[in-house]
């Protein structure tokens, strides 16, 4: 019996939507990725995103961009990624700060760091250092306070974000000293400023500090995490030095806008994840003091809830106030 045109014209139809995808459903990814980090390059959060956009590359076939946005308390990344159209191609490599600390810092925020983001994946982890000039007449946590307690309204310290402050008042609140905060957009510059004298001490990421600390002109005179560090082992942790509740690491992980599909979310989460369970990622992290403790999106949304009423306890302990 033979076919109808309507009939065959159906069965065409059928045949050809099988194969031909829907208008809208282009493969993902198909373009560049803009990866959007709130540091500026050197930072902890800047190096280890361009480590995962040079392996998320090579795994996904398109080029992983970085764009630095540093500044206004990672306000203006975080928005950035928040207001971006959900397709895939703007991310927020983070740190602690825009997705948790803010929290902890600010009555309100220009995004919302849990409902107009999308968690990705969590991917590493470090100390802080607590650093100081290479000239500086302390050489040690007891010597710098015994300055400082000598020396009342005269010190203060360098912080390159909300992390990074609520960090160092949590010391001082603690020690019961005061210093006075001269904040910068991340901790790169303040470093900087540490190294010329222009301030007195900084609470930052290890290895941001480790170049200045080899080329002699800064001094690390303690650690922020639970355990001493392996590659610095003779650098005594804040917890052994008489603060035993003292526990402030940073961290990193990715997020994207809010309303990301499934497939999109569970690919980038996927190939994030995947990247640093790698031994070639342990062997990077460790260079820089880092170590990776991935996990997938549900794994992150459950971390970011926690670490937010972590960094909001930390800051009611340190006395400071919501701006």
């Amino acid at each position: 019996m033979k076919k109808s045109p309507s009939a065959a014209l159906w069965v065409a139809a059928v045949l050809t939507a099988a194969i031909v995808p829907v208008a809208g459903w282009a493969a993902y990814p198909e373009k560049p990725i803009k990866m959007i980090v709130s540091f500026p390059p050197g930072s902890g959060t800047d190096t280890n995103a361009r480590y995962a956009a040079k392996n998320m590359s090579e795994k996904l076939g398109v080029p992983v961009m970085v764009e630095n946005k540093p500044g206004g308390n990672s306000f203006i990344a975080a928005e950035a990624v928040a207001s971006a159209k959900p397709d895939g191609y703007t991310l927020l490599f983070a740190s602690n700060s825009p997705v948790a600390t803010n929290v902890a810092m600010f009555k309100s925020l220009p995004y919302d760091p849990v409902k107009g983001l999308t968690p990705l994946a969590k991917l590493s982890f470090g100390a802080m250092g607590v650093a100081v000039n290479a000239s500086a007449p302390y050489s040690s946590i007891p010597q710098l306070l015994e300055y400082a307690k000598k020396h009342p309204g005269k010190m203060n310290y360098g912080s390159g974000s909300a992390s990074y402050r609520i960090a160092t008042e949590l010391f001082l609140s603690m020690a019961q000293i005061t210093a006075r905060q001269i904040p910068y957009k991340g901790a790169s510059p303040a470093l900087t400023d540490l190294a010329s004298g222009q301030v007195d001490f900084v609470f930052a990421d290890y290895g941001a500090i480790l170049p200045l600390a080899n080329a002699g002109k800064v001094k690390i005179i303690a650690v922020t995490g639970t355990d001493r560090l392996a590659t610095a082992p003779s650098i005594p942790t804040l917890k052994e030095l008489g603060y035993t509740d003292y526990y402030m690491v940073n961290w990193t992980a990715a997020f994207g806008p809010a309303g990301l599909t499934e497939n999109v979310r569970d690919l980038l989460s996927k190939t994030l994840e995947d990247i640093y369970r790698t031994d070639d990622a342990k062997a990077f992290l460790a260079k820089i003091n880092w170590e990776a403790f991935p996990g997938d999106s549900g794994d992150l949304a459950r971390f970011q809830r926690t670490e937010i009423e972590r960094w909001s306890k930390a800051a009611a302990r340190a006395g400071i106030a919501k701006q």
